[in-house]
């Protein structure tokens, strides 16, 4: 399996729910349709793992719980306002489990283990500051520029992620692949 897929899989996987969720909104589907299209993908993503015996993530139990409260609260609702300021909570509580050191080491592919660990730990910290980033930019738009967060959401959201994915796929192979190149260079005596 490619690197970049391999990466984004489990990422995109932990997230399904709200990710369809977001897109339903986006594509101006009733929040009660889109709620409960989330909500049902969330819980059928981890009755699956249950029955499968597979190990839950806690960014999948972080992601199911945000689409059942706020799906539930979209449902019950049915106001724009919460939907708009809804991110901006969603940014912090991911941005605030981002920083627990190493969380992004089941993100690594098998072939960069041992070269670039050091590496993922810091680049967590970096999600963590842009979920953080995210949420507040979020926030200001949704409260002081209304009718320009859809246009925002459309666009700052999924760039500065694929950004930030790109860079840090491009440092992690630059940095393993020179860590590797070094490792071979370096005689079986000397190293001892």
């Amino acid at each position: 399996m490619h690197p970049l897929i391999y990466a984004a899989r489990p990422l995109v996987l932990d997230f399904l729910a709200t990710i369809v969720f977001l897109i339903l909104v986006a594509l101006k589907v009733d929040p009660a349709i889109a709620a409960g299209v989330a909500i049902v993908i969330g819980v059928g993503q981890v009755a699956v793992l249950k029955i499968m015996k597979r190990p839950i993530a806690p960014l999948q139990w972080l992601g199911l719980g945000l689409v059942l409260v706020f799906g539930t609260a979209s449902l019950l609702t049915h106001d724009m306002r919460f939907l708009m300021v809804k991110p901006s909570i969603i940014y912090l509580l991911v941005g605030a489990f981002m920083l627990k050191r190493g969380w992004m080491m089941r993100y690594m592919p098998p072939i960069a283990a041992g070269h670039g660990e050091d590496v993922m730990v810091v680049f967590g910290y970096v999600w963590a500051g842009l979920m953080f980033a995210s949420g507040i930019a979020n926030a200001v738009v949704a409260v002081t520029f209304t009718d320009h967060w859809v246009a925002f959401m459309a666009i700052f959201p999924m760039v500065s992620k694929i950004g930030l994915f790109a860079v840090q796929y491009v440092t992690m192979r630059t940095v393993v692949r020179r860590r590797v190149m070094a490792a071979r260079e370096v005689p079986e005596g000397a190293a001892a």
